[in-house]
């Protein structure tokens, strides 16, 4: 079926198979939609002058929207416009949103509607990531701290905080994840919690095919993807894990994109370990536990690999806000394992 069967055709496999409901086809459906989108702009970013910062003029002396702005408006579009999600958390939004124009499903997305983008004027590889969450079904805000970036959660309404509560869940509890990015080629990778499958952009005919058939991390893989520039700051242990990757006959390689979407399909086809720790300013690291690191880890897990903490699955975490970040060792389970002997 590899090369011929469409998404579309295969979210009905998955539905009849009782993986997904109705109403979560349609919402994976409007992901993919807004993936398509981001992926024409994406290639296009250089020529109609997207890249940069916001709140740059042009010649009219009209304000510019970059393009995580704008990826982060056709993201939520068209998830509103799906009918079938009650809340959306976005790593560009301070605090989730609810959706009035909801029909039926009220599903819970967080999503990074565009992650790496500082990459983008160089042309490597950038990416969404997103995961679903069933909606709560009693939203009890009683005995609950509700945190926020800007705000500690006195000025909002109601409808907000309960937002806030449908987002910060564990990532054990997810439905659905997954990430595309944009490079050589777009690809989508997602689980709906029954191994995972890759999707690839045929542009042609403007619909994603299947291209890559229940994905396994190798168990190892002598690959590592740190960002050794942050080294001075990390603990000891870790510091004994870089010198270990390199002693040996057979060093291991390094290779590192800065891109979490590129870095971790790498790892997902070819083993090795990502990771992302915390040093002395940024205890918890810099990735975003809602929209980055639960919904990988959840793919990791489901290809037959971990992610951690350093000292536990991510997937056990619950967020107490909803920007929440947390270290990130994520890849072949043998690999990640080392590290965490590292650490201990």
């Amino acid at each position: 079926e590899v090369g011929s069967l469409t998404f579309t055709t295969w979210l009905l496999k998955e539905e009849m198979k009782g993986n997904i409901t109705n109403e979560m086809a349609v919402v994976l459906s409007s992901i993919a939609l807004a993936c398509k989108q981001i992926s024409s702009l994406v290639t296009r970013a250089g020529l109609a002058g997207m890249t940069g910062l916001a709140g740059e003029t042009n010649v009219q002396g009209e304000d510019q929207k970059k393009l995580d702005v704008i990826s982060n408006d056709i993201f939520s579009e068209c998830l509103k416009n799906c009918g079938r999600t009650g809340t959306i958390a976005s790593e560009e939004e301070d605090i989730p949103v609810a959706i009035d124009q909801t029909y039926s499903g009220d599903y819970v997305v967080c999503f990074d509607p565009l992650d790496g983008s500082s990459n983008i004027d160089a042309g490597i590889s950038v990416g969404s990531i997103f995961g679903i969450f069933e909606p709560n079904e009693e939203c009890n805000l009683e005995g609950k701290s509700i945190v926020t970036e800007s705000t500690d959660g006195d000025d909002l309404d109601i409808s907000q905080q309960e937002a806030l509560l449908h987002c910060c869940r564990p990532g054990k509890d997810l439905l659905s994840a997954g990430y595309v990015m944009y490079s050589s080629s777009t690809v989508l990778v997602l689980t709906v919690g029954d191994g995972v499958y890759g999707f690839t952009l045929d542009t042609l005919i403007g619909d994603f095919v299947l291209s890559h058939h229940d994905i396994k991390i190798p168990e190892s893989g002598k690959i590592y993807s740190f960002n050794e520039g942050n080294l001075k700051g990390w603990d000891d242990g870790l510091k004994e894990y870089m010198d270990f990757v390199k002693d040996g006959d057979k060093p291991y390689s390094s290779r590192y994109i800065g891109s979490l979407v590129g870095d971790f399909h790498r790892t997902m086809l070819y083993g090795g370990v990502y990771g992302y720790p915390g040093d002395v300013k940024n205890k918890n690291g810099k990735l975003r536990l809602l929209y980055e690191c639960a919904p990988m880890s959840f793919l990791a897990e489901q290809a037959g690999g971990k992610g951690s903490t350093g000292k536990g699955r991510v997937l056990d975490i619950v967020p107490e806000q909803v920007h929440q970040r947390c270290p990130l060792f994520i890849g072949s389970t043998k690999e990640v394992e080392i590290i965490e002997k590292f650490l201990s």
